[in-house]
């Protein structure tokens, strides 16, 4: 059997669910204080979170505001802005971080690997050409090239660029239908 090393998750696993109450995501989201929580972005239905043990630079987490753990348990609307936040992030990631390519998905149930089985999320993790280098192998480390601190700085400008293009196209629509 091969075993793949993670020591950098060490500091979650070691927090007991004993020592947690409640739910990680729905307690990260009735907190006010985003930048402490890697929180990047909010909209009517989901918030973005910054994960905290990444898989890669700018790994992200797409999560329902309310607390569900299926997909079937979306409602319309939720289910309407999800793609809406997913092309968003994924436009502020390849502004912000240039990546090659990305990996999208979730684990739904702790048997499938869902390190909260109880809130639903999705996972946007970046790749680049050569990401997976000798460093896994020889050393069994992943080497991840930018902190929390720089990645959410980066992604947080990214993203108030890109709303007002997105702001300022608006306006110049309207003005052009005036006319």
């Amino acid at each position: 059997m091969n075993r793949l090393w993670a020591p950098w998750r060490r500091t979650y696993l070691r927090s007991s669910p004993d020592k947690r109450t409640g739910c990680l995501f729905c307690g990260l989201l009735k907190d006010t204080k985003d930048k402490k929580n890697l929180v990047l972005s909010r909209t009517a239905h989901y918030a973005v979170i910054l994960n905290r043990y990444p898989y890669n630079n700018g790994h992200l987490m797409i999560v329902p505001r309310r607390h569900v753990a299926h997909l079937a348990q979306l409602n319309a609307l939720e289910r309407a802005e999800f793609f809406d936040v997913l092309t968003r992030m994924q436009n502020a990631l390849c502004r912000a971080m240039k990546p090659h390519g990305f990996n999208l998905g979730m684990n739904i149930e702790d048997i499938a690997g869902a390190g909260i089985p109880d809130h639903l999320h999705w996972h946007i993790v970046p790749r680049w050409k050569g990401d997976v280098n000798f460093m896994p192998v020889v050393a069994g480390s992943k080497v991840i090239s930018e902190s929390l601190e720089s990645a959410y700085e980066v992604l947080k400008k990214a993203l108030a660029e890109q709303d007002a293009a997105r702001r300022k196209q608006a306006v110049s629509r309207k003005g052009g239908k005036k006319k």
